[in-house]
């Protein structure tokens, strides 16, 4: 596919679903005790949704929340013309997990699609975009950003900004950030001056939000389609990826300064076909205390599998350095979402699935100058489920939660699930 083609499509087919197959050997990892791993449900294309893309978050409480991109109890939404999405929560109990759908999107202008996911606020409600639904200039609908709150018992969505499929940017795939004072930011993949995207603030004044430009991506040295969120950093400096654009049209790091409240960008690295870091950075980026960037990409790197890496600051720059390298098991298994760490320093995510292998769930763990890969799940695509694309949470005692995209029934491939693998 041409680099004008893949930033000018609808984010609707991900790059390695429809880039070339490799094949390759499977490495003899270590792994887990399969009895670690639990599903907590099945998504059955019901009122509780299906197709959950995104990871989850959790509360104080253990109370898990999520997204699914289809399903729901009502609504008819294009282009799958199945249900418009959910939101939902599952809670933890002495008899199991409780499933309770929070929010049925219903498409059209209460949006439709959830893809990235959910957040918290200040205030405890949740916060979430939707790719589709919205405004009618795109062909679903432009997406929107919504707000849930429960002042009582039931869950109430408001819609805080709809993108008009214009300079404002369209079709939010990414999580949404938050800063001290309750501004939103988040990135688009589509729209902006240039048409491959943006990165914008919704702040809240005079009783509605108003959305800010901040950066246009070009398609040329800064990226283009950005398709995680922003990561933030010391104030008045976010971080992101693009999924392509660069000098090579492989994808970009960048950084977004703001001075005199003028936001001015820089590209911290392009990626390149040589490069042991791989190429093409779906997943965003996680921020180390120290300042250390941390990301992954989906294809390419030393093995062809795509690759964990580190961009440090160094005199001034950033100094890139490749941690660990995915075989390639099948084109494009490396990370889709961001990663997370824990106290140790270990780092957890997950890998894709397609061709055979469905994909995994893995910790890195440093040893001297080297990182060791422990497979903690390797799905079948059966009742465990089939293709992790969302991001890992961990819970206080360092139990980790996420979710599949497919499989969970031999139905149509399934639905998708929510998994549990307890403290690795």
């Amino acid at each position: 596919m041409s680099k004008t083609k893949l930033q000018n499509s609808i984010p609707r087919t991900r790059v390695w679903q429809i880039a070339f197959i490799v094949s390759g050997l499977i490495l003899n990892l270590p792994f887990a005790n399969a009895q670690k791993f639990k599903v907590l449900h099945t998504f059955t294309n019901g009122a509780d949704g299906a197709y959950p893309y995104a990871g989850l978050v959790i509360d104080a409480k253990g109370n898990l929340y999520g997204t699914a991109n289809q399903g729901g109890k009502s609504g008819s939404c294009f282009p799958a013309y199945s249900g418009c999405g959910t939101v939902f929560e599952l809670s933890p109990s002495k008899s199991g997990w409780a499933f309770h759908t929070l929010y049925t999107f219903q498409g059209g202008a209460d949006g439709q699609g959830p893809y990235g996911e959910v957040m918290f606020g200040p205030d405890g409600s949740l916060y979430g975009t939707t790719i589709d639904g919205g405004n009618s200039a795109c062909p679903s609908g432009c997406g929107s950003v919504f707000n849930l709150k429960r002042p009582k018992h039931t869950w109430t969505e408001t819609v805080l900004y709809d993108f008009q499929g214009n300079n404002d940017g369209f079709y939010p795939t990414g999580n949404l950030a938050i800063d001290a004072s309750g501004n939103l930011y988040g990135t688009t993949t589509q729209g902006g001056a240039n048409g491959p995207g943006t990165v914008y603030e919704l702040k809240h004044s005079a009783g509605k939000w108003v959305e800010n430009i901040l950066w246009n991506f070009n398609g040329q040295e800064d990226g283009a389609n950005p398709y995680a969120g922003v990561t933030l950093g010391s104030k008045d400096i976010l971080y992101a990826t693009t999924s392509v654009g660069g000098t090579s049209g492989l994808g970009t790091l960048d950084e977004l300064t703001k001075s005199d409240n003028t936001w001015k960008e820089k590209t911290l690295y392009q990626f390149e076909n040589s490069d042991a870091v791989g190429i093409y950075p779906f997943a965003g980026l996680l921020l180390e205390k120290s300042g250390v960037l941390l990301g992954a990409t989906e294809v390419g790197g030393a093995h062809q599998g795509g690759a964990v890496f580190s961009l440090t600051p160094s005199d001034g720059g950033w100094k890139m350095a490749p941690l660990y390298s995915f075989t390639s098991e099948y084109c494009c298994n490396g990370p889709a979402a961001n990663l997370i760490m824990d106290a140790a320093g270990n780092l957890y995510g997950t890998t894709q699935g397609a061709k055979g292998v469905e994909g995994t769930v893995f910790k890195l763990a440093p040893k001297g100058d080297d990182w060791v890969r422990t497979v903690l799940h390797r799905f079948t695509g059966g009742s465990d489920g089939d293709n992790p694309l969302g991001a890992l949470v961990f819970d206080s005692a360092g139990n980790l939660y996420g979710t599949t995209e497919l499989g969970g029934s031999a139905t149509n491939g399934g639905y998708g699930v929510v998994f549990e693998i307890m403290n690795p």
